[in-house]
């Protein structure tokens, strides 16, 4: 009996999870397994749920206080009603939409590269990106939001803010992609980190880069990523002098460092939102895996 029980609350949870992750995802979203389409415009998902990291804090005096089922309901996502903790009285109009958002940091704390931290509490505090809600009505100091759009669930204390369009440019045809390309000369940065704090990253990732408006990165601009071989600060794993030589495998009549060999052109990406010392970028080429701690460069 108790496996039983076991079984259906495990199959109610998973149907939950799977329900919830649909309503997150925008029937237009890209599947990330595929190359993106030439001449268009990264969508709504791409552009809204990248996350970003900024030097200026998002204020926290407007956040989603409850919502309906609040006695039992923990999750919102999208279609759900919530309410926010201001109402007529602090300015706030049927019609008003917000975007929702929240401060977040890896639960790992690892590190991927020596200075990977460092390079972080740099540039900023990173931000999820949760969707979009509508005021529907208001009351003199609450207010009842529908979220309109979702890309993961949001919960008690999420921030909002005024929402704001995110242009973007179009995407550059994938032929001009040069996988020999000479160093541009321009600002040379690093993959510091990944939406969702993953490690590695291909085509239709959203990466986050230490170069921004401070550096004269601006929306639409396109990041080349690439790689030096056999450079200690390279994250994929690696033996000493592997560029040139591995144990059993043949090796090079002399040894040759990074300074010495061509560097890996890994793909490029298009600059989708920026701060003062940090910009994301969404990968739009990828040749092959492109890690934390790779290095990008204005192209």
């Amino acid at each position: 009996m108790r496996a039983n029980v076991a079984s259906l609350c495990l199959s109610l949870f998973l149907g939950a999870t799977a329900c919830l992750a649909q309503e997150a995802t925008p029937s237009a979203a890209i599947d990330s397994t595929q190359n993106v389409p030439h001449g268009l415009r990264p969508d709504a998902a791409a552009v809204y749920c990248s996350g970003f990291i900024t030097d200026h804090k998002v204020p926290d005096t407007l956040q989603i206080v409850s919502a309906e089922q609040s006695s039992y309901k923990i999750l919102f996502s999208r279609g759900d009603y919530v309410h926010i903790g201001m109402g007529a009285g602090q300015g706030i109009r049927v019609g008003d939409r917000f975007s929702v958002v929240r401060p977040s940091e890896d639960p790992d704390r690892g590190t991927w590269f020596k200075w990977q931290n460092r390079l972080l509490k740099a540039m900023g505090t990173h931000y999820a990106d949760l969707g979009t809600v509508q005021v529907v009505s208001v009351l003199p100091n609450a207010s009842v939001a529908q979220v309109t759009f979702s890309c993961g669930p949001m919960w008690r204390g999420d921030l909002l803010r005024p929402y704001a369009e995110r242009p973007v440019a179009p995407y550059k045809p994938a032929s001009e992609f040069n996988h020999f390309a000479p160093v541009s000369g321009k600002p040379v940065a690093m993959v510091v980190a990944q939406n969702g704090f993953s490690q590695i990253a291909g085509t239709n990732s959203a990466v986050y880069i230490n170069l921004g408006t401070a550096q004269g990165v601006k929306i639409g601009d396109y990041v080349r990523m690439f790689r030096y071989q056999g450079s200690t600060v390279e994250t994929a794993p690696l033996s000493k002098d592997y560029q040139y030589k591995v144990f059993g495998f043949g090796s090079a009549p002399k040894r040759y460092t990074w300074q010495d060999l061509p560097r890996e052109v890994l793909g490029e990406g298009i600059v989708i939102n920026t701060s003062t010392n940090a910009s994301t970028v969404f990968m739009t080429y990828a040749t092959a895996e492109v890690y934390s701690g790779d290095y990008v460069e204005l192209e």
